[in-house]
Protein backbone atom coordinates (compact mmCIF):
# COMPACT_ATOMS: atom_id res chain seq x y z
CA UNK A 1 0.00 0.00 0.00
CA UNK A 2 1.15 3.51 -0.63
CA UNK A 3 1.74 6.08 2.07
CA UNK A 4 -1.34 8.17 1.27
CA UNK A 5 -3.62 5.14 1.48
CA UNK A 6 -2.09 4.04 4.78
CA UNK A 7 -2.59 7.54 6.17
CA UNK A 8 -6.23 7.54 5.06
CA UNK A 9 -6.91 4.15 6.65
CA UNK A 10 -5.32 5.32 9.89
CA UNK A 11 -7.30 8.58 9.89
CA UNK A 12 -10.56 6.64 9.34
CA UNK A 13 -9.66 4.44 12.34
CA UNK A 14 -10.62 1.31 10.43
CA UNK A 15 -8.20 -0.95 12.30
CA UNK A 16 -9.39 0.08 15.76
CA UNK A 17 -13.10 0.82 15.25
CA UNK A 18 -15.67 -1.07 17.28
CA UNK A 19 -18.65 0.69 15.72
CA UNK A 20 -19.58 2.59 12.59
CA UNK A 21 -21.92 5.58 12.87
CA UNK A 22 -23.78 6.87 9.82
CA UNK A 23 -25.72 10.16 9.74
CA UNK A 24 -28.16 10.93 6.93
CA UNK A 25 -27.65 14.51 5.74
CA UNK A 26 -30.97 14.79 3.86
CA UNK A 27 -32.16 16.57 1.81
CA UNK A 28 -35.55 14.86 1.95
CA UNK A 29 -35.71 13.60 5.56
CA UNK A 30 -34.39 16.87 7.03
CA UNK A 31 -32.87 20.22 6.19
CA UNK A 32 -29.21 19.64 5.27
CA UNK A 33 -28.20 22.65 7.39
CA UNK A 34 -29.77 21.03 10.47
CA UNK A 35 -28.00 17.74 9.74
CA UNK A 36 -24.69 19.58 9.33
CA UNK A 37 -25.03 21.01 12.85
CA UNK A 38 -25.55 17.49 14.22
CA UNK A 39 -22.64 16.16 12.12
CA UNK A 40 -20.22 18.75 13.47
CA UNK A 41 -21.34 17.88 17.00
CA UNK A 42 -20.86 14.15 16.34
CA UNK A 43 -17.35 14.71 14.98
CA UNK A 44 -16.37 16.80 17.99
CA UNK A 45 -17.81 14.45 20.61
CA UNK A 46 -16.39 11.28 19.02
CA UNK A 47 -12.97 12.94 19.03
CA UNK A 48 -13.33 14.28 22.60
CA UNK A 49 -14.43 10.94 24.02
CA UNK A 50 -11.88 8.91 22.01
CA UNK A 51 -14.77 6.66 20.99
CA UNK A 52 -13.52 3.75 18.90
CA UNK A 53 -15.90 4.41 16.04
CA UNK A 54 -15.77 5.32 12.39
CA UNK A 55 -18.21 8.01 11.36
CA UNK A 56 -19.72 8.57 7.93
CA UNK A 57 -22.14 11.16 6.68
CA UNK A 58 -24.49 9.85 4.04
CA UNK A 59 -26.38 11.93 1.50
CA UNK A 60 -29.45 9.70 1.78
CA UNK A 61 -30.40 6.59 3.76
CA UNK A 62 -33.68 6.35 1.77
CA UNK A 63 -36.11 6.95 4.65
CA UNK A 64 -36.92 10.47 3.38
CA UNK A 65 -38.86 11.58 6.45
CA UNK A 66 -38.22 12.04 10.17
CA UNK A 67 -34.49 12.71 9.96
CA UNK A 68 -31.72 13.27 10.46
CA UNK A 69 -31.24 9.51 10.78
CA UNK A 70 -28.39 7.98 12.78
CA UNK A 71 -27.48 4.32 12.28
CA UNK A 72 -25.09 2.50 14.61
CA UNK A 73 -23.37 -0.67 13.40
CA UNK A 74 -22.69 -3.49 14.06
CA UNK A 75 -25.95 -3.47 16.07
CA UNK A 76 -27.90 -1.86 13.22
CA UNK A 77 -29.74 0.51 15.55
CA UNK A 78 -31.66 3.23 13.69
CA UNK A 79 -32.48 6.50 15.47
CA UNK A 80 -34.67 9.16 13.81
CA UNK A 81 -34.98 12.88 14.52
CA UNK A 82 -31.44 13.10 15.87
CA UNK A 83 -30.37 16.43 17.33
CA UNK A 84 -27.13 17.33 19.08
CA UNK A 85 -28.85 16.82 22.45
CA UNK A 86 -30.20 13.43 21.39
CA UNK A 87 -26.81 12.40 20.07
CA UNK A 88 -25.24 13.24 23.42
CA UNK A 89 -27.62 10.84 25.16
CA UNK A 90 -27.06 8.19 22.46
CA UNK A 91 -23.31 8.68 22.91
CA UNK A 92 -23.40 8.36 26.70
CA UNK A 93 -26.00 5.61 27.04
CA UNK A 94 -25.50 3.52 23.89
CA UNK A 95 -22.07 4.13 22.40
CA UNK A 96 -20.18 4.41 25.69
CA UNK A 97 -22.56 2.67 28.11
CA UNK A 98 -23.64 -0.16 25.82
CA UNK A 99 -27.40 0.26 26.27
CA UNK A 100 -29.35 1.62 23.30
CA UNK A 101 -31.77 4.49 23.97
CA UNK A 102 -34.92 2.39 23.61
CA UNK A 103 -37.43 5.25 23.35
CA UNK A 104 -35.69 6.64 20.26
CA UNK A 105 -35.05 3.40 18.36
CA UNK A 106 -37.13 3.11 15.22
CA UNK A 107 -35.80 -0.27 14.10
CA UNK A 108 -32.88 -2.61 14.67
CA UNK A 109 -31.26 -4.72 11.97
CA UNK A 110 -28.12 -6.36 13.26
CA UNK A 111 -26.19 -7.31 10.15
CA UNK A 112 -24.40 -10.60 10.47
CA UNK A 113 -26.16 -11.49 13.73
CA UNK A 114 -28.72 -13.89 12.31
CA UNK A 115 -28.26 -17.64 12.49
CA UNK A 116 -27.69 -19.22 9.11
Amino acid sequence: MNEALNAGLKKAAIATAERHIFLCMGPDCCAPADAEIVWEYIKRRVRETSLRAMRTKAQCLRICTGGPWLVVYPEGTWYGGVTSDRFEQILQQHLIGGTPVAEWITVTNCLGCRAT
